[in-house]
């Protein structure tokens, strides 16, 4: 009984056969209310027509003799039929029966309630208790007739005696029974094998459904359901599909996600140690000196372990951005910012550094200097700047780093270039990932390598699109685009 398909099965087989069975009695049942009423309806005037027969013969006297002999001539065409005569209240004053038995009546009264709705021409079929069965209701046939100066007496007629009775029950269990339960239990038949069809396809189905999920949840995460047809099932079979789909996807961002935790936790303890190893070179050198060192080594010990400290730190702090644009925990402020002012900004900012470092820096500012762009200047400030600062740290002494802003279209352009070694082909699909270096040889000096990652998700917050161009031994230029005003 686990089954689904035996449980529906067996609740619709059942329901077909007690709506087979009620069809049938109705259908019994209807054919013998037929029967009754076209039997009340030929003979409706049969009462009325033997009344002008008999009173004549009840002016003076009742003689049951006179009145019993009348009677069996009168009902030689219909023998079937049971006559009576009864006075106003009901009473059996005598009784001709019509079957071969001669029954006597088991009651004594009629109940005229029925035979004065007859007289008064109700719609038929009406049905009245017949003396000889009081338990049973039958069509018949009444009249008002005068006994011997009584009016309000009648001649009743029940229209189904014994052998009438015998007569349709024959039928009724026969032609009529028979007919009727065959079409009934065809129907039945063909019903049931239909559903039983019909059910094995929707079940047949949802336990391929079934199957399917069993072996998803095993593990086998390829196992997808067959979709077929536009129902509910096929329904639910695409949400499943869909569901499996982003599980998956879900599992290989976790997978992807636990590997870079797992190199961002590698990147941290290489890029930490080196500085804090230097740092505590340099302190115990100092501590094991004492008084020895020089004052210009000590200058020298202490300028170093700050720059360490230093680096430590930034790192630190870029880390703790990273994590909080991962996050989404960075809501930028918008405000409409003048590109213009923007490049003047970091070209001044930047100039210093570029002169120590004997890197020329070229800038182009846009030719509407009222250029606007919506962003959050603090944050579009420091994208670029770690963009800028990129370029110089890989320019060589001599190079040029350029800041060239144009309008294109709806975007405003900001462009940073510089002329430093480039970057290989298979390596600019990974220069914004965090802790890459193309030149792992110069993390010492170029820092984690968190400036780029940083600066994409700050961009990405603003809808800006950055991308990156390089040529070996030629240099490498970012191209930003963010939408103007």
């Amino acid at each position: 009984m686990r089954s689904f398909y035996l449980k529906i099965a067996l609740i619709f087989t059942g329901i077909m056969i007690l709506f087979g069975l009620f069809v049938a009695y109705i259908t019994l049942q209807t054919s013998s209310n037929i029967i009754q009423e076209s039997v009340q309806r030929t003979n409706q005037d049969l009462a009325k027509t033997l009344a002008v027969e008999f009173e004549p013969m009840l002016v003076e006297n009742f003689d049951q003799q006179q009145i019993e002999a009348k009677l069996r001539s009168l009902k030689g065409t219909n023998p079937q039929f049971d006559f009576y005569l009864l006075d106003s209240n009901g009473y059996i004053k005598s009784h001709i029966p019509g079957g071969l038995l001669h029954e006597v009546p088991k009651v004594s009264a009629v109940d005229t309630k029925m035979l004065d709705l007859f007289i008064s021409g109700k719609q038929l079929p009406i049905l009245a208790s017949d003396p000889v069965q009081p338990e049973r209701k039958k069509p018949f046939s009444a009249a008002n007739i005068s006994i011997m100066g009584s009016e309000g007496c009648y001649l009743y007629v029940v229209l189904e005696g014994e052998e009438f009775s015998k007569t349709t029950a024959m039928i009724s269990e026969s032609y009529i029974a028979r007919n009727t339960l065959f079409v009934i239990g065809s129907i039945l038949l063909l019903g049931i094998m239909a559903g039983l069809f019909i059910f094995r396809n929707v079940t047949g189905r949802i336990d391929s459904m079934k199957q399917t999920v069993t072996k998803f949840e095993r593990g086998e995460l390829n196992q997808r359901i067959t979709v077929s047809g536009n129902d509910e099932i096929a329904e639910l079979s695409t949400c499943f599909n869909r569901m499996a789909d982003t599980i998956v996807e879900n599992m290989e961002e976790i997978k992807k996600t636990d590997k870079l935790r797992r190199e961002l936790i590698a990147n941290v303890s290489h890029d930490l140690r080196s500085p804090l190893a230097s740092i505590q070179g340099y302190l115990e050198t100092i501590q094991l000196r004492g008084d020895k060192i020089t004052k210009k080594e000590f200058k020298e010990y202490i300028s170093t372990v700050l720059g360490n400290t230093q680096k430590l730190n930034k790192m630190i702090d870029d880390l703790f951005e990273l994590s909080k644009l991962d996050a989404g925990n960075v809501r930028p402020n918008l405000e409409k910012i003048s590109v213009a002012e923007l490049v003047q900004d970091l070209v001044l900012q930047f100039k210093p550094i570029a002169e120590k470092e004997g890197v020329e820096l070229a800038v182009v500012f846009p030719d509407n200097p009222k250029s606007l762009v919506t962003a959050d200047m603090n944050l579009l400030n420091r994208a670029i700047t770690n963009l800028i600062d990129n370029a110089i740290k890989h320019t060589s002494k001599g190079g040029k780093v350029s800041i060239i802003s144009t309008q294109n279209g709806k975007d405003m352009v900001i462009e940073v270039s510089d002329t430093g070694l480039g970057i290989a082909a298979e390596h600019i699909p990974f220069v914004f990932d965090r802790f890459y270096q193309v030149d792992k040889s110069r993390s010492q000096n170029t820092g984690a390598g968190l400036g780029l990652a940083i600066a994409q998700k700050i961009l990405q917050l603003h809808g800006a699109d950055v991308r990156v161009s390089s040529e070996v031994n030629q240099g490498t230029t970012f191209r930003v685009a963010i939408p103007s005003v």
